[in-house]
């Protein structure tokens, strides 16, 4: 699988799956334009048309042309350890945070697809991959998660959305020669305890977790032309775990 002489732009790209994302993408060759809201090649706030707009306009200044977006940045929320808990019930969930959220994670995929297309539609050829997670496809098990707390509402929410956000684009710019399509990963392991991981782990067929240097390979594949005939796809990595 081969991206040598594509150009692809991420976004969150200095993020914990971000820096494995642009790993993969060098070492098959690809350009990668690494954006994020601070400290990247290319400083971009998927909140902000204007900075979506300039991102677009350096990557293109410098390389010529976007062939792959990823959208990628996105807040997974978490609570403070001295946060209340009741706070961290559906019940009584901030707003903020459900609006902090829906912001970044769904209608910042969306500005960014939309800059992306237009781009796209003036080359006559594009291919955008949309990050999502297990928790866009199937519920929570709250079980797994601390006593007294819950995964909130509003990554379940704007992670479904995204996946629909990709349909959407697929079936209406698929003539146009521009592909969309959905990564979906289940839990990726970031230092969690034993007692989560343990937990996790008996929930999926393969019995763990995913190591973070298994998220990039999928990834190359939907961004070259070995899926070349997938759009509107939801490709799902997660040991097996939404097939129970």
């Amino acid at each position: 699988m081969t991206l040598t002489n594509k150009v692809a732009l991420i976004t969150g790209g200095n993020g914990f799956l971000g820096q494995y994302f642009v790993t993969a993408l060098k070492n098959a060759g690809a350009t990668v334009v690494v954006t994020d809201r601070d400290n990247a090649e290319i400083n971009l706030d998927v909140t902000s048309k204007s900075s979506i707009t300039d991102a677009f306009e350096q990557a293109i200044s410098k390389y010529g042309k976007v062939d792959i977006v990823i959208n990628n940045a996105a807040l997974d929320p978490k609570f403070d350890a001295n946060a209340e808990q009741n706070a961290k019930l559906f019940e009584n969930y901030p707003e903020e945070l459900i609006k902090q959220s829906l912001d970044v994670n769904l209608l910042g995929y969306t500005l960014v697809a939309q800059e992306a297309i237009k781009r796209m539609l003036a080359q006559g050829s594009g291919n955008i991959i949309n990050v999502s997670s297990i928790y866009g496809v199937v519920g929570p098990d709250q079980s797994i998660y601390p006593e007294g707390t819950q995964k909130p509402v509003d990554y379940f929410i704007t992670k479904g959305g995204v996946v629909m956000l990709t349909k959407f684009l697929a079936t209406t710019y698929g003539n146009k020669g521009i592909r969309v399509n959905t990564l979906t990963l289940g839990g990726v392991f970031k230092g969690h305890g034993k007692d989560f991981t343990d937990k996790y782990g008996a929930r999926t067929p393969m019995g763990r977790m995913a190591n973070p240097e298994e998220v990039g390979g999928p990834l190359v594949f939907l961004a070259s032309d070995n899926s070349s005939y997938m759009t509107g796809a939801n490709l799902i990595v997660d040991g097996g775990l939404t097939a129970w």
